[in-house]
């Protein structure tokens, strides 16, 4: 595990209050795209956290609806991002992608083009918006909003659903492709190609579910 580190699963809360609002340019860290586990402490961060995170059959899909998460990338929200004039889609692909560019007149907000070094398949993909070309580069929910609603979520109350679906925690920009075939997939039945990436994205959906007290099965 390498961008999710022991002290920063350590401090995590799934609502943590925004105190103001922020600019798109100043507003999230990059995720690092490091492809291997650095040290062991990370790992045993990961592991530690895990052994916090009930084990519980997955319940029934009931009952589940994109709506119930919120209108999609809404800017109302109180998680990192929330309330900075510029909807969660773009803030995430200002964060993950390199050498964009934005659209005039849109604050800084809207990508218009930018690569990706996708941690997904450990390719490189450029991405240019477009009704043929934006699905070249989608934002994953580490933890699939279906699999959250089947592992805890639907005990949530409606503002903090949202705060799930809009957390950068839980979301990167990725190869379209793999995303679909990830589905709502869990780390149990889905990992991605990139090898090196694996123990980075099992740890960030631990991470997740621990921050929302949601289960694995």
């Amino acid at each position: 595990m390498t961008s999710t580190s022991k002290a920063a699963i350590a401090t995590t809360s799934p609502v943590a209050p925004s105190s103001a609002a922020t600019t798109p340019e100043s507003m999230l860290a990059p995720v690092p795209v490091a492809l291997a586990v650095e040290n062991a402490d990370g790992a045993n961060a990961a592991l530690s956290m895990l052994a916090t995170v009930p084990i519980k059959g997955r319940a029934p899909k009931t009952g589940y609806d994109r709506e119930m998460f919120g209108q999609a990338w809404t800017d109302d929200v109180t998680v990192e991002g929330g309330h900075n004039g510029c909807d969660t889609r773009n803030d995430i692909l200002r964060r993950d992608l390199t050498a964009i560019t934005v659209k005039p007149g849109s604050n800084g907000c809207a990508v218009q083009t930018g690569t990706l070094a996708d941690t997904y398949t450990a390719t490189t993909i450029s991405f240019v918006r477009g009704t043929d070309t934006s699905s070249a580069v989608q934002i994953d929910h580490m933890v699939a909003l279906s699999n959250a609603w089947q592992t805890g979520a639907q005990q949530l109350d409606p503002a903090t659903l949202k705060s799930l679906a809009n957390d950068p925690r839980n979301l990167q920009a990725v190869d379209g492709p793999a995303n679909q075939q990830k589905s709502d997939g869990d780390a149990a039945t889905w990992l991605p190609s990139n090898t090196a990436y694996r123990c980075t994205y099992v740890a960030r959906q631990v991470e997740v579910k621990a921050a929302y007290g949601l289960w694995v099965t």
